[in-house]
């Protein structure tokens, strides 16, 4: 009875990784992609010490890589060999390959970790009631990350116009940033909104939140 109990409680976590050329921005010699294929390995580790099962998907414009959910004592390495030739594409991500895909891929409702870059609200808006569906099925959390690069120009001091303009138009895509995180949550999607170097603290704390909070 204890065991079937555990197994009833045990949860599926799904890192989703977007592999478009979005996530080839370098970032402290690591692209995008690179720091997302590190924090979803730790995260997969969390999850399966924690008693959940932790599954991996990838995609650009069609479906990638996928590892199902599962506990095993061999289920990390089994992430690891799948994530560690992934690299970035020069090809848009197709949001509707994705919804479909986990809809065949992904069975019972699941956490769904996306690590994924939107840049402008219209790219958000191009893809949101995709989102939402996938969101219907399953506990999707969006991972997006911050210009750190553009950040420090926002906060530098000006000397001349030239100066000015380029702080005041990071000022723009740094609120662009928030404005993304805010149509996410105005549609019940939960969100992080992090730096590169800050990426594995945050999913992990995300994750611990949802899973105390009964939402998992």
């Amino acid at each position: 009875m204890v065991n079937q109990y555990q197994e009833e409680r045990s949860q599926q976590v799904y890192c989703v990784i977007d592999k478009s050329r979005s996530m080839r921005m370098p970032f402290e010699g690591l692209t995008l992609l690179d720091h997302s294929i590190n924090s979803a390995l730790v995260l997969s580790n969390i999850i399966l010490r924690k008693g959940d099962k932790a599954g991996v998907i990838t995609f650009s414009d069609k479906l990638g890589a996928q590892v199902p959910a599962e506990s095993t004592a061999n289920q990390l390495r089994r992430i690891m060999d799948t994530l560690y030739n992934q690299k970035t594409k020069f090809m848009e991500s197709n949001y509707e390959r994705l919804y479909y895909g986990t809809r065949n891929v992904i069975k019972g409702r699941s956490m769904i970790l996306l690590f994924t870059n939107f840049e402008s609200m219209y790219a958000l808006k191009r893809n949101i009631h995709l989102m939402r569906k996938i969101n219907q099925q399953h506990l999707l959390v969006v991972v997006f990350f911050e210009n750190t690069e553009i950040a420090s120009v926002a906060e530098m001091e000006t000397k001349n116009v030239k100066e000015i303009y380029f702080k005041t138009l990071s000022r723009k895509f740094a609120l662009e940033k928030e404005l993304i995180a805010f149509e996410l949550r105005k549609y019940g999607i939960q969100s992080i909104l992090t730096k590169p170097q800050d990426l594995s603290v945050n999913t992990i704390n995300k994750y611990l939140e949802m899973k105390s909070r009964g939402m998992l």
